[in-house]
């Protein structure tokens, strides 16, 4: 159940659901099919303010509430995974910013990231320095009025496209985690920033995702807080990240749901609707109990964004359960569907190639139970 909203969050709400059902739904299957990147929605969720909603009004976003924030992704999602992809990418760089940087940097790229105008990407992941980012490699040393900046990073979302990057590196080699900050680069303007061709992905196909080669000056106005305060803040912005994969997966559930109750209504066997058999109702039934289970773990960690409490277990309790419902869900309703749910005319098989990257990315789901863990035995 969605917690009370304020009123001019249920405007914002309905607002995206009413462009999420015109606009993103139709559009979906033809992005996948294509691999069209979701960046040709960009325009109009700018003009929205959707690209701002994890943003203080102050710096030009709609400021909303972790609960509404969360019920607002899983309306992207639920339309459109690559489009909801493609959003949330953004907000793991701007987040970055607001959580990181100063004053100065925050107001030279917010207010642009809140209406669409600049495109912005999170750069942590590198090749051996996936699911632990303090073994990463990508060094900055100290150049003129700056930082020399080299190393790869790899599945950046956004990089292809993005006006600025946050990309995080070792400014102490020695220190382990404690030796990562993290910069702002502006891979149109500067030189040594090279990008190649987009993964080819198993879902997700229209947010797509890029290798990134950096061998570029950064000036030192461009750096994110002290040396060495860039892991703090990637944990905390991948603890905002975390709800909205959780809030990814559980959009795109509810469409899986939803499809598998009015396909069991329509499809009949016998004369009757498959709807009418006890083993189907109890399949459903499992279904929409997974899905409340997730959306209710999701809602309390939403609840604590923005508190300034921790909630690192709450984050991992949400992305664990939802990532991995989901995919329980989706492919029960494809299972409904019988062999029309693995055609590419019904969304289901969609859903589930989608879905498979939630148990991965932001945090696998084996650093979700080691965070959880670690927490219990503290």
């Amino acid at each position: 159940m969605i917690p009370e909203l304020a009123d001019h969050e249920m405007a914002v709400l309905n607002e995206i659901e009413r462009f999420s059902d015109k606009v993103l739904r139709p559009a979906a299957a033809a992005i996948d099919a294509e691999g069209r990147f979701a960046t040709e929605h960009l325009p109009a969720l700018g003009g929205m303010g959707i690209m701002g909603m994890n943003l203080p009004e102050a710096q030009g976003g709609v400021a909303l509430s972790g609960p509404a924030l969360y019920r607002a992704v899983e309306l992207v999602a639920g339309a459109c995974g690559s489009t909801a992809s493609m959003l949330t990418a953004h907000f793991l760089a701007t987040d970055s910013l607001l959580l990181g940087g100063d004053e100065a940097l925050c107001a030279r790229f917010l207010p642009q990231a809140a209406t669409g105008a600049r495109l912005g990407a999170f750069a942590l992941t590198e090749p051996e320095a996936g699911s632990n980012p303090a073994d990463m490699r990508s060094v900055a040393v100290p150049e003129g009025d700056g930082y020399r900046l080299k190393g790869s990073k790899c599945f950046i979302s956004n990089a292809g496209a993005a006006d600025f990057i946050v990309v995080y590196a070792k400014t102490d080699r020695t220190a382990g985690a404690r030796g990562v900050s993290a910069f702002v680069i502006e891979p149109k303007t500067m030189d040594g920033v090279e990008i190649g061709p987009h993964e080819r992905t198993m879902g997700l196909r229209g947010g797509h995702v890029f290798p990134l080669s950096l061998d570029c000056h950064v000036p030192a106005e461009n750096r994110l807080g002290a040396e060495g305060s860039g892991f703090r803040t990637a944990m905390k912005v991948l603890d905002n990240g975390r709800i909205e994969v959780a809030a990814q997966a559980t959009g795109i559930a509810a469409a899986a749901l939803d499809a598998a109750v009015a396909y069991a209504k329509e499809r009949k066997v016998g004369g009757h609707p498959i709807a009418d058999f006890q083993g189907l109702q109890w399949m459903l039934a499992d279904m929409a109990t997974d899905l409340a289970a997730a959306r209710a773990l999701g809602y309390q960690a939403a609840r604590k964004r923005g508190t300034g409490e921790r909630y690192s277990r709450e984050s991992a309790f949400a992305k664990l359960h939802a990532s991995e419902a989901a995919w329980r869900i989706a492919d029960k309703a494809l299972q409904i569907h019988g062999g029309y749910g693995y055609t590419a005319d019904f969304p289901l098989e969609r859903y589930l190639r989608d879905l498979r990257i939630f148990r991965i990315y932001e945090g696998s789901s084996e650093i979700q139970r080691t965070i959880i863990a670690r927490d219990l035995l503290a």
